[in-house]
């Protein structure tokens, strides 16, 4: 079922990502024209993979002939107006091997414009081909937007903006703030220094998220090429990234060319190379950009997208470095659930990342156990200190009240702090609390028990104990189904019976499975009734109070949504394991969940963010793509899915 992406049909509000390994990234539309503060040529990551920064936001580009002068650029400016108009020349759109866009200007004649980021590189690399003949010179002007920005955040007019560059030969380095990283550009064309400022840039998807959406770019001024003499090619890079030695643009531009397409037809299929724009440095380890644009990397994320982006692709090297380099954050048995982008602590409000981590690292083990080499004892040593660590912690009690209660299953929680991976929150206000002992967590904290009694057997014991605890105390058996939490708010005796997905975790989506027979079999028809779309489960069935049709509005209207009803493509994985495990996982029954459940996934490739899985949708047809365009778990749990149905 892995895809081959064929041109994408034109839908100018798509996205496209280009990734450099070390968090940061080139994006943008199909369109041309920016949507989003985040959408930028190049973005950086000055501490990776955090920091980061948009060096340059975008540019203009005209080709001129003796026809005329024709826009291959737009961009929206407020309130409503795009302007040039290049997207209506837009005939054609790829993401293979790179992205690629062809353009049709008057006399038949067509300009090919190719864009890559080249990896362990802050570099982005952009070329233009004119293809056909003509009569006379075919003159292409390109005038870059610089900033220097944190990437959250919005530009504007200011008397401290530096547009001097600084030029040598084929170079020209332009600083916008003293403070700010340099942009080193190369080009086989040249230079003409026109500074000017471009006002009231406008972008529309932040508009939409009730977030800043205006700013203003300066230009420093356009770069000139004769398209019919040779292609033309522009190198940005940011400080520290350029090259050395120069030796010539173009010589510099193919070999960095040839070094990524060889690089990039390692990758077996597209869906693998699409895993690997969110396997990022950290340190002199590994770690999971949790998605794009926004996020950073995130514990529980990075643990979940572990299975399919690293363990179903065959990387175990990538998912022991990313092991390796958390093992030693284990802090009172957690681990941190978000590095910041700027210098503050780490953030521990997960109550699940650490188990996620336990997960991971047992799959990752059983993966490799018949490896040549296996892992080194000192690895698998480590790994199982951490593992022990998480448990001891958790068992006796750390932060936010996180315990193993007196029947063995794990509470947590405490007012203000949102616990789970329904972690909604707007200022004081947690959206979905779920205080007490969520169904997931139970899960996982079984799985974690089960996993560590096969090599430490001190705790076999509680094991026994919180299972029969959660056979006893889970059951409704007027839903036929589980209950979402039990002892709400640390009330003995209070259970919340609203159907969420989070049961699902009970059959499926884990190494052992904590029912099974006729219960397993009325959980996984209750779920799939209340909660499946065609793109993965609603957070909350139709009809519970606070059910939220639409992902839509400001701030407290989004995350008032987020939990409640939205749907997320990443719990398909688990619900189609559930699925699988009641059906009888055979030939017949993986085909028919290939057709069912994974073909309108593959379909989504092609819209939102090319090539890859949103992290939300509408809970409403036609499930609008919604929140990030390209989410790591949402991609992983696809790839893990692959690999489980092909058996």
């Amino acid at each position: 079922m892995n895809p081959t992406l064929s041109p994408t049909p034109i839908d100018p509000t798509a996205e496209w990502l280009e990734v450099d390994g070390l968090g940061g990234f080139a994006s943008g539309t199909v369109g041309g024209h920016r949507t989003r503060r985040y959408h930028a040529l190049l973005l950086t990551a000055t501490t990776p993979p955090a920091g980061r920064m948009v060096l340059v936001n975008g540019f203009d580009a005209f080709v001129e002939t003796a026809d005329g002068i024709f826009a291959i650029s737009s961009q929206n400016y407020a309130p409503d107006i795009v302007s040039p108009d290049g997207v209506t020349r837009l005939e054609s759109f790829t993401t293979e091997p790179w992205p690629c866009w062809t353009w049709r200007i008057a006399g038949g004649l067509q300009i090919v414009q190719t864009l890559f980021v080249v990896h362990g590189k802050s570099e982005v690399c952009v070329s233009w081909e004119l293809i056909g003949e003509c009569e006379g010179p075919v003159s292409l002007r390109v005038r870059p937007f610089l900033s220097g920005r944190d990437f959250h955040a919005t530009h504007h007019y200011n008397c401290a903006f530096h547009f001097d560059a600084d030029e040598d030969g084929e170079s020209v380095v332009w600083r916008t703030y003293k403070s700010v990283l340099s942009v080193h550009a190369s080009s086989n064309g040249r230079y003409l220094h026109e500074p000017c400022w471009y006002r009231n840039f406008f972008c529309q998807e932040e508009a939409a998220r009730g977030q800043d959406c205006i700013e203003d770019l300066g230009s420093p001024g356009i770069f000139e090429w004769n398209l019919r003499q040779r292609p033309a090619v522009w190198m940005l890079a940011a400080e520290g990234h350029q090259p050395a030695e120069m030796t010539s643009a173009e010589a510099e531009f193919a070999a960095r060319r040839e070094a990524e397409r060889t690089r990039r037809a390692q990758f077996p299929t597209p869906l693998h190379r699409a895993a690997d724009a969110y396997l990022v440095k950290r340190g002199t380890g590994r770690t999971i950009i949790a998605g794009y644009p926004w996020f950073g990397d995130w514990g529980r994320d990075t643990f979940i997208a572990l299975r399919g982006l690293c363990l179903a692709t065959g990387r175990h090297d990538v998912a022991r470095d990313i092991l390796l380099e958390w093992a030693g954050a284990v802090s009172e048995g957690m681990l941190p659930n978000r590095f910041p982008d700027h210098g503050e602590a780490p953030e521990f409000n997960s109550v699940d990342a650490s188990l996620w981590y336990i997960i991971a690292a047992h799959e990752y083990l059983a993966a490799t156990s018949d490896a040549t080499p296996p892992p080194p004892a000192a690895e698998i040593k480590t790994l199982r200190a951490a593992m022990e660590k998480i448990l001891t912690g958790y068992s006796t009690g750390t932060r936010f009240r996180i315990r193993a209660d007196a029947d063995g299953l794990l509470a947590c929680g405490e007012p203000g702090v949102q616990l789970t991976w329904m972690d909604a929150k707007v200022g004081t206000w947690v959206v979905t609390p779920r205080d007490g002992k969520p169904v997931e967590i139970q899960a996982l904290w079984l799985n974690a028990l089960w996993i560590a009694g096969q090599f430490s057997p001190a705790w076999k014991e509680l094991f026994t104990k919180a299972k029969t605890a959660f056979e006893a105390r889970f059951w409704n058996e007027s839903a036929g189904c589980l209950f979402d939490v039990v002892d709400c708010e640390n009330q003995p005796g209070v259970n919340d019976g609203r159907l969420r997905p989070n049961q699902i975790f009970a059959i499926g989506g884990l190494p052992l499975a904590l029912l099974e027979g006729e219960r397993a079999r009325r959980v996984v028809e209750t779920v799939e009734a209340a909660l499946l779309t065609s793109l993965g489960l609603r957070s909350l069935a139709r009809g519970e109070r606070d059910y939220a049709p639409h992902y839509a509005g400001g701030v407290v209207e989004r995350d008032g949504a987020y939990h409640e009803g939205t749907v997320w493509p990443w719990l398909i994985g688990p619900f189609v394991e559930a699925w699988l495990r009641v059906q009888g996982n055979t030939p017949a029954a993986r085909t028919q969940a290939k057709f069912k459940f994974i073909v309108p996934l593959l379909q989504h490739l092609k819209v939102a963010g090319v090539g890859h899985i949103s992290e939300i949708t509408d809970a409403e047809a036609p499930h609008t793509p919604r929140g990030c365009p390209f989410q790591a778990w949402s991609l992983a749990e696809l790839l893990r899915l692959e690999a489980l149905l092909a058996g």
